[in-house]
């Protein structure tokens, strides 16, 4: 029976030959994650459903501190000393306090092609940029995984989307997912998954393949993945890993999708998703004609906050100042990114252009305790989301863009298309 690689890798996962579309496997998780978000939360369940339970296999579970870093109050603090207490009580060493965002962290030190990801965060489809099945569930599943060590799955329908061309100056990454979510809409790959393929896919870093998996999500899919190869090697070797003891899977020619889209990069232009919502497409050129103030920019976070996206950044901001008035926060992915951009000057160039430089954190993408703006002001952001209260005031506006748009428009002072600063 032919198969596409996420059926393939769940096929693998529960222990049978072939699985299709529709399907309930059980798995055991490789990998359970969970961050300061939404972990005391998956604690209380966890204490009253089990009492005196054990975590199953502490060694799978893998705990961040990356959501509110530095903490920001009373409460935040009492949350990371909970999450810290019960990690020591139940074996979790695999423990980050303020290295960085969950699911860089995760590509960086954790996950392997053909593995089985399952995370408190939405955003945990990242790591289909390994070959990986990354899915984020909430909080009584995760629970139940820490109790059982197992956890079920419906198998997804998939849908392919086949990337070839060559981008466009001032056209990235980040650009490509805008266009494929205002393609698809909100709920146009609900409980499905985004295969991304094809010649442009094959070409593309482990990093420029994560900007594309991390936000499927935000077209309803339970997983973005792309099959592992080579560029897969080359990052595991960068990142002290080797291809061992573990499958490669890839789809079948003959494997069967719900649907299928066909994307031509030359076609693509500088994207900006618009409030409120991320499939509210739009391109930089059309908004620049709106003349839209900005009064914050944010590069960074799980979606564009790698050293390939600081060096889109700086590119523009050398030389160049942020409007007065406008604050530009940079917050690179991890502390691996940020010692790089250091090693690169690029640091100094954001510093220079004035600027600010926080530490590794999901920091202003979602505002708790980063960043937060205020009634009528605009952000222009590389984080995942744009609802209506993402960053604060439910009355503020929020524009999500690539890491060039968010420079360009910060020197500019309103949002614009960046291939002029280019």
């Amino acid at each position: 029976m032919s198969m596409t690689v996420t059926e393939k890798i769940l096929a693998h996962a529960s222990g049978v030959k072939s699985v299709k579309a529709g399907d309930i496997v059980t798995v055991s998780p490789d990998w359970i994650m969970s961050n300061d978000a939404t972990t005391h939360i998956t604690i209380d369940i966890f204490n009253n459903r089990l009492k005196n339970g054990k975590v199953v296999s502490p060694e799978k579970n893998v705990w961040f501190i990356d959501h509110n870093f530095p903490c920001n109050d009373i409460k935040t603090a009492d949350v990371h000393h909970k999450m810290k207490k019960f990690a020591a009580e139940n074996g979790i060493k695999n423990f980050h306090n303020g290295e960085g965002v969950c699911h860089q962290l995760l590509l960086e030190k954790y996950i392997l092609p053909g593995q089985i990801v399952i995370g408190a965060d939405s955003h945990t489809c990242t790591l289909g940029a390994i070959g990986a099945f990354g899915t984020g569930m909430g909080s009584t599943d995760i629970a139940g995984a820490m109790a059982t060590g197992i956890t079920w799955l419906k198998v997804p329908e998939s849908i392919k989307i086949y990337i070839h061309g060559k981008l466009k100056k001032g056209v990235f990454h980040r650009d490509i997912i805008l266009y494929v979510i205002g393609r698809l809409g909100a709920e146009g790959a609900a409980y499905r998954t985004l295969e991304f393929t094809g010649p442009a896919v094959k070409a593309m870093t482990v990093p420029d393949r994560a900007v594309l998996c991390n936000m499927a999500v935000e077209a309803g899919a339970k997983n973005g993945i792309i099959a592992a190869d080579n560029k897969c090697e080359e990052f595991l070797s960068k990142n002290d890993r080797t291809f061992k003891d573990f499958k490669i899977f890839s789809s079948d020619v003959d494997a069967q999708y719900y649907s299928e889209l066909d994307i031509d990069l030359s076609e693509i232009a500088p994207g900006v998703a618009l409030p409120h919502n991320v499939d509210n497409y739009s391109t930089a050129d059309l908004v620049e004609k709106e003349k839209i103030k900005v009064d914050q920019g944010f590069i960074g976070a799980c979606s564009n906050g790698r050293i390939e996206n600081l060096r889109e950044a700086a590119e523009i901001l050398q030389g160049r100042t942020v409007k007065e008035g406008v604050k530009l926060i940079i917050s690179p992915a991890s502390r691996s990114v940020y010692m790089q951009a250091l090693k690169e000057g690029l640091i100094e160039t954001f510093i220079s252009s004035g600027a600010v430089v926080l530490n590794p954190s999901c920091s202003a993408c979602w505002g708790g305790c980063q960043g937060v703006i205020t009634k009528n002001e605009v952000s222009i952001s590389t984080g995942t989301r744009n609802f209506k209260g993402r960053t604060g005031h439910a009355d503020s506006k929020i524009y999500l863009a690539s890491a060039a748009t968010v420079a360009a428009s910060c020197i500019a002072g309103m949002i614009v298309n960046p291939e002029n600063f280019l």
